[in-house]
C-alpha cells in the first residue's frame, strides 16, 4: 500500500513510518522542516515538504494521489499560541480531509487525543484546554465526513518506551470522557495501532481509545 502521513516528522509517524516500510509499504511523510527531510528517509519513507498551515487543497491532493490511506498525526507542539494550535490540531485536518477527498483517497486515520472531550475540565490547565478544543473540533469535522472511511484513536498520554505490542483498547464515543485520564501509553505501541488499523478496513467509522495494556495489538483490535 501507499500510505501518506500528515506530520511525517513527529515522534508517532516517525515510528509508524519505519514499521509500514519494514514490511513494504510506500510512505510518504508530509513536513514542514526541509531539515526533517533526512529523518523520514531514514526511517523509509519518501518526504515532501508542504506547510499545511498555508498549502492549497490542491498542492496536498497533488501529494495524496495514488496512496490507499492518509494518516493524520500533525500537531502544532506544546508551546504553540491558540491561533496556532486551532491552525495545526483543527484547520489543517479539514485541509487534509478536502484534499484526500480531491484525490479520491477513502481512508483516513486521525490521531486525537484521550481527553478530547475534557477541555472544560477545571482541573486542566488553560493551554491543554485550547489543544483540546481543537481536536474536539476537528473531529467534529471528521464525523460529518460520509466519503472518508474514517477511524479515529485516542491515545493516553505518550511516552518513548519501545513498547511491547499489548495496549488496552477501548471503544469511544462521539463525545468522549467528561473527567480528563493520564493513562499512559508508548508511541511504539500507538504506531502497532496504526499499522493494524490500516489493515482493517472494518474499522472505519469507530473511534479507539489506546492506552498500556496486556492485550496484544491483533486481538485488542477486535474490541
Amino acid at each position: 500500500m501507499k500510505i501518506v502521513i500528515a506530520g511525517g516528522h513527529g515522534k508517532i509517524a516517525l515510528r509508524l513510518t519505519r514499521q509500514l516500510a519494514g514490511r513494504g509499504d510506500s510512505v510518504v511523510g508530509i513536513v514542514r522542516n526541509p531539515r526533517h527531510v533526512g529523518d523520514v528517509e531514514r526511517a523509509g519513507g519518501e518526504a515532501v515538504v508542504l506547510d499545511l498551515e498555508h498549502a492549497t487543497v490542491d498542492e496536498v491532493a497533488a501529494t495524496l494521489a495514488g496512496a490507499d490511506v492518509a494518516v493524520f498525526s500533525a500537531g502544532s507542539g506544546n508551546a504553540a499560541t491558540a491561533a496556532r494550535r486551532d491552525r495545526m490540531d483543527r484547520a489543517a485536518v479539514v485541509l487534509v480531509m478536502d484534499a484526500a477527498e480531491q484525490a479520491g483517497v477513502r481512508r483516513f486515520l486521525h490521531v486525537s487525543s484521550i481527553n478530547v472531550g475534557c477541555a472544560d475540565d477545571r482541573g486542566i490547565g488553560e493551554g491543554y484546554a485550547v489543544y483540546l478544543r481543537a481536536k474536539r473540533a476537528a473531529e467534529e469535522h471528521i464525523f460529518e465526513r460520509d466519503k472518508l472511511d474514517w477511524t479515529v484513536l485516542r491515545p493516553g498520554v505518550l511516552t518513548d518506551g519501545d513498547g511491547d505490542g499489548t495496549v488496552k483498547l477501548t471503544a469511544g464515543d462521539r463525545i468522549g470522557p467528561k473527567r480528563a485520564r493520564f493513562d499512559q501509553v508508548a508511541r511504539e505501541d500507538v504506531a502497532a495501532v496504526l499499522v493494524a488499523l490500516i489493515d482493517r478496513p472494518d474499522t472505519a467509522g469507530r473511534i479507539y481509545v489506546v492506552v498500556g495494556g496486556k492485550t496484544p495489538i491483533e486481538k485488542a483490535i477486535d474490541v
